[in-house]
């Protein structure tokens, strides 16, 4: 049967997908605004316990079409090691069309392009990366772990590798005082890396992370208002360009999110913007705080 060591996570876009957890964890776990791991010690679960589960699955959902790897950074594992996992996978599973996991640039950095090659080919398309912010102030004050440099340098090394990328914002997350610097490192960032979807996520600290967050921030940490949120939201979208006349799906429309927003960049900007100048005129169009969840 399958097993899971919970609190269990996956993107809203893996809702169908078998979910196979291959690590315990975060490597890395010390990313102030983020409580998701915090009751768990990373760990990688043993060959004779991801096959069980892969027989297991193939019995009971034969069809399956689409698998997502667990934990919170499932590529930290040794390329050897997801090579064997995902080619059984494919091989238990006819119809099986897709595999992602969770990463984190620094999982991206340790592996070389020819790695990355290599488990795209055997079947891993797509990751799901936290990028967070842009700026660098802002990545070291919340202890990311990462510099804008690695995040883009990983970034592309996994699309040059043909793994496609949804990268993920998270508005709000340099406070006030950050806010513009946060929005236009961010859309400088993503405009390079043209990962094929972005999503902008609202910060909401867990009681958990709460007090660790502000304290590592060095700094009083006012929050954004919905409206301070909006303006961020605009000016990242208006300095989003896309270098090499890329395109990217962009989405806002995640439950923490003030109301949902989406589109595709640069080609909507204008309808998204205008759109924004229309929520912070009628307040009423808001999603409710009591209905926000991170």
């Amino acid at each position: 049967m399958l097993t899971y060591i919970e609190p269990l996570y996956r993107p809203p876009s893996e809702a169908d997908s078998l979910i196979l957890q291959v690590t315990i964890g975060c490597s890395y776990n010390r990313c102030s605004f983020c409580s998701m791991y915090r009751t768990k010690v990373y760990e990688e679960r043993p060959w004779d316990e991801i096959k069980a589960e892969i027989d297991y699955a193939s019995k009971v959902y034969p069809n399956t079409r689409r698998v997502f790897l667990a934990d919170g950074d499932a590529l930290n594992i040794k390329s050897d090691y997801m090579l064997r996992i995902l080619e059984y996978l494919y091989r238990s599973f006819p119809m099986l069309e897709r595999v992602s996991c969770y990463a984190m640039p620094k999982n991206l950095l340790q592996k070389s392009k020819d790695e990355l090659r290599m488990l795209n080919s055997a079947g891993l398309k797509l990751l799901y990366i936290g990028i967070e912010s842009g700026s660098d102030i802002v990545l070291r004050k919340v202890t990311k772990g990462a510099t804008s440099k690695g995040i883009v340098e990983g970034c592309i090394r996994a699309k040059d590798a043909g793994i496609k990328l949804s990268c993920m914002l998270i508005l709000g997350l340099g406070g006030k005082r950050y806010s513009n610097e946060h929005a236009m490192e961010s859309a400088r960032v993503a405009s390079l890396i043209v990962p094929d979807y972005l999503a902008a996520l609202t910060l909401m600290l867990d009681d958990m992370v709460k007090e660790e967050f502000l304290n590592k921030f060095g700094e009083p940490f006012e929050c954004l208002s919905d409206n301070e949120v909006l303006d961020e939201l605009k000016l990242l979208i208006k300095h989003i360009q896309p270098i090499n006349d890329g395109k990217i799906v962009f989405r806002a429309n995640h439950a923490s999110n003030p109301y949902p927003i989406k589109g595709i960049l640069p080609d909507d900007k204008d309808r998204l913007i205008s759109l924004i100048d229309e929520l912070k005129e009628k307040p009423n169009m808001l999603r409710p705080h009591y209905l926000r969840r991170f």
